[in-house]
């Protein structure tokens, strides 16, 4: 089936615009739905706010140029009237931008810093941050409803390809470098960088928490995925099955279950908990041999998504196809054209896909699907539970199959 076409944003052109450094590393949705953010290219960062775009597709159709309406803020402070009424506004990086991650904050979370007596910023509940990971190896963070420039990390010394905050609102952030290093930033206090995760030998192109922020999943250069456990900041275990550079991760919600995208054309789904490779969504027929584990590299897959109902991935690969996937079957239920696409991510309520190309986003409506009772109960018990106890469970061993995914 061919997805629908929700709309798209637009980049806009002038005749000495160059095509060259207009691609569309990263594209991203605030936690609470309020805000997407896309890269432009030359250094530019978008932000506008969600509902106001779902609006501007009905109204107008599904084309929108992105500057048409823009809002250029000042930088400095806004009023709180302000705050309350979403802007649209454009962030000047500085730098080619590759990542973008959303961050809200819990005030109950606490600083993991030992001394907390004195913080140049107090985080609040309405606060939304955004960071920017930069070609430079910066890191700056960004005050959503200002456009405010608040931090500027600076540790990584080559291009900081991905970032993501712990979904608990600790506001605990990871960076992933071709520096070969993964780095914990605690924007709590002021930005320090608390750790340096060493491991991957290569580039490291992804890195994602998991629902709980319990484990951090990272991918890179060399078939590596790797698995940490960011209590005590030690990796737990290698996922070895790849057989190219893997480029891309995700948790599923529930945590159950773990994306990989590879340049080796296939996604895979793992049990993160044991190590084992539950699916195989290929993109290339025949699946290519190890020994050609690039596959045909018009088939390479760039990007992976997880929607929020547990049982869709979205993948986006080469051969300008995005692809919806159920986790349980073996082809495609839909799918969509894609020229030059990089990255995809779904809407917070899993509703839309965005996906980012030169500059532009297109969206799709995702498959839908009423979730069977026995797939909530399922996801309810996989959010407490890893597949250690849930193998213990004194229940058939049907029902364990199932709620390990098995089946």
């Amino acid at each position: 089936a061919r997805s629908r076409t929700v709309g798209e944003l637009l980049a806009p052109t002038s005749p000495f615009d160059k095509k060259c450094g207009r691609e569309n590393w990263t594209v991203a949705f605030a936690p609470d739905g309020s805000y997407f953010a896309w890269s432009q290219g030359h250094r530019i960062v978008k932000l506008v706010p969600w509902s106001q775009c779902l609006n501007n597709f009905l109204l107008h159709g599904t084309k929108n140029v992105a500057n048409s309406i823009s809002v250029r803020l000042p930088r400095q402070n806004s009023d709180s009237s302000q705050k309350n009424k979403p802007c649209e506004h454009i962030i000047d990086c500085g730098d080619i931008v590759w990542s973008l991650a959303f961050g809200s904050s819990v005030p109950e979370k606490q600083s993991r810093c030992v001394n907390i007596e004195w913080h140049r910023f107090k985080f609040g509940q309405d606060q939304l941050l955004l960071a920017t990971g930069l070609n430079n190896g910066r890191i700056k963070i960004w005050d959503v409803y200002t456009g405010k420039l608040l931090l500027n990390l600076m540790d990584h010394t080559e291009v900081v390809r991905d970032l993501t905050f712990a979904p608990d609102g600790s506001l605990i952030l990871v960076s992933a470098s071709r520096d070969k290093t993964l780095r914990v930033w605690d924007l709590k206090d002021d930005g320090n960088m608390m750790k340096v995760l060493r491991g991957h030998q290569n580039w490291v192109y992804g890195c994602a928490f998991s629902p709980d922020s319990s484990i951090l999943c990272s991918v890179g250069a060399s078939k590596a995925v790797f698995l940490w456990d960011m209590d005590k900041y030690s990796m737990i275990r290698k996922l070895e099955g790849h057989h190219n550079d893997v480029v891309a991760c995700e948790f599923s919600p529930d945590g159950a279950l773990l994306a990989t995208a590879s340049y080796d054309t296939r996604v895979y789904v793992w049990d993160p908990h044991i190590g084992v490779i539950l699916m195989e969504f290929g993109h290339l027929f025949p699946p290519p041999t190890p020994i050609f584990a690039g596959g045909a590299n018009d088939r390479w897959v760039r990007s992976v998504s997880f929607s929020h109902d547990g049982l869709h991935i979205a993948s986006l690969a080469d051969d300008k196809m995005v692809r919806f996937w159920r986790i349980d079957e073996e082809y495609p239920v839909q799918v969509a054209p894609l020229n030059n696409g990089l990255c995809c991510t779904f809407s917070t309520d899993g509703s839309v896909l965005a996906a980012g190309q030169d500059g532009s986003v297109y969206f799709w409506a995702t498959p839908k699907q009423v979730s069977s009772l026995q797939h909530l109960c399922r996801m309810a018990i996989r959010r407490v539970m890893p597949t250690s106890l849930v193998k213990n469970l004194p229940i058939p061993s049907k029902m364990v199959e199932f709620l390990c995914y098995q089946i």
